[in-house]
């Protein structure tokens, strides 16, 4: 009982000292998403020069994209006209950071973390993106011999707008991080609890075999940016270096096998190559410089308790809390258990017999910008008039009178995911 009582109050502090600037964060990333102007991104990624490059970085850093949503995205960038070089830095940018996890990073890592995280994913977007142009001569986008290609514009109201800031930040975005968020909660509670303080400088005591071991762990494995950050602050406070923890910060959302794979099959594998070293040889890279050239004492856990002055005291973070978790909540609901509800039931998809409409069952789907992308990538075929995606069930209802399954199939695969037929009515 007194195991579980500690777990508990770890889990809880974690989560108390982290629910104020995760709110805050999933509130700017609606905003983001209700008035950046997405329309013509890709204008500004098409050119074969260090400013598309840039120009992809410098996007990817703010977007709260885990690396499931960022692949998608990525590859309808590619396919509308972006370049190798210019993806490549968009798709290691992204990942490593957003919005949501810089605040989270503040509030259990402090400040010189959270302003690290940023800079470290500006930099090697822009030397993954200005190495693929360097080294990959091939640059040419599918979007060049693909006329069934675009964007969808979209043209919204200021209360629209308002509404997607609730539906999105608050809703969407917390059902796409919230099993990763979990994860690292309650891993990060059990390490707290269960490992002994300066464990890693007892046992370990190197810094480069420390970066070396977490790399080797992180770079197969998934956990999203803000799932990271409280295992790595519980990791700093058992003696890993701050070096280290950079690393798992670093490669532990940028990278795992299902990016790595899509990534060498959309974009061939002398990409996969600068992408997988850009973002193991930036991890090092600036590991050793966290170690060696910033003082240790910026990296301390000492600053999580002037935190409650910045925010507003304890009853700021117990509001945020409860908040918090009611939000977890709502996404589970959405998210797993009206799945398990609905599972012998009918759901979304319109079953009586009409020729207009085509459905297609698609599987790897994990995330609403997984939806998104699904969307608007089939939309832009020609003879495709409107596209419904079910998450829950895995199935695209497709409207339209000169529907080509074979070119959906094709644009199916080449976003990452799996075509599994048409189902029969």
């Amino acid at each position: 009982m007194d195991k579980v009582l500690d777990f508990g109050k770890e889990f809880y502090f974690l989560v108390s000292e982290m629910a104020p600037y995760l709110l805050f964060g999933f509130l700017f990333a609606g905003l983001l998403k209700a008035f950046f102007p997405t329309d013509g991104i890709v204008r500004f990624m098409g050119k074969n020069n260090f400013r598309s490059v840039w120009n992809a970085a410098l996007l990817g850093v703010p977007l709260p994209l885990c690396s499931c949503g960022v692949i998608p995205t990525a590859v309808s960038f590619y396919r509308s006209g972006a370049t190798k070089g210019a993806t490549t830095s968009f798709l290691i940018s992204t990942p490593q950071t957003g919005v949501d996890s810089m605040l989270a990073t503040y509030s259990l890592l402090g400040l010189p973390f959270a302003i690290i995280r940023p800079i470290v994913a500006l930099v090697t977007g822009l030397v993954g993106g200005v190495a693929s142009h360097t080294f990959d001569k091939d640059q040419l986008s599918p979007a060049d011999k693909d006329p069934d290609r675009g964007v969808i514009k979209e043209k919204s109201t200021f209360m629209q707008r308002m509404k997607t800031v609730v539906r999105y930040g608050f809703g969407e975005l917390v059902e796409d991080i919230v099993k990763w968020l979990l994860i690292g909660l309650i891993a990060a509670a059990l390490l707290s609890m269960l490992i002994p303080d300066s464990f890693f400088s007892r046992y370990i005591g190197n810094p480069w075999i420390e970066m070396l071991v977490v790399l080797a762990a992180s770079v197969p494995l998934y956990i999203c940016a803000t799932g990271s950050i409280p295992l790595a602050a519980v990791l700093l406070m058992k003696g890993i270096s701050p070096g280290a923890a950079l690393v798992f910060l670093m490669a532990g959302p940028a990278t795992n096998v299902a990016t790595m794979m899509v990534i060498s099959n959309t974009m061939g594998k002398k990409a996969f190559f600068i992408y997988l070293a850009a973002i193991v040889g930036g991890a090092l890279f600036f590991g050793t410089v966290v170690n060696e050239l910033l003082p240790a004492s910026w990296f301390g856990m000492s600053h999580m308790e002037s935190h409650e002055h910045l925010m507003g005291g304890t009853w700021v973070n117990a509001l945020s809390t409860l908040f918090l978790f009611g939000l977890i909540l709502v996404a589970i609901w959405n998210k797993w258990l009206k799945k398990l509800l609905l599972l012998n039931k009918s759901i979304t998809m319109e079953q009586v017999k009409n020729p207009y409409f085509t459905t297609i069952s698609v599987e790897g789907m994990t995330c609403n910008h997984c939806r998104t992308t699904v969307e608007n990538n089939i939309s832009a075929i020609k003879g495709v008039e409107e596209v419904t995606v079910d998450l829950q069930s895995g199935k695209v209802k497709i409207g339209g009178n000169d529907v080509n399954i074979d070119k959906i199939a094709a644009r199916v695969k080449e976003l990452g995911y799996q075509y599994k037929g048409t189902i029969s009515r």
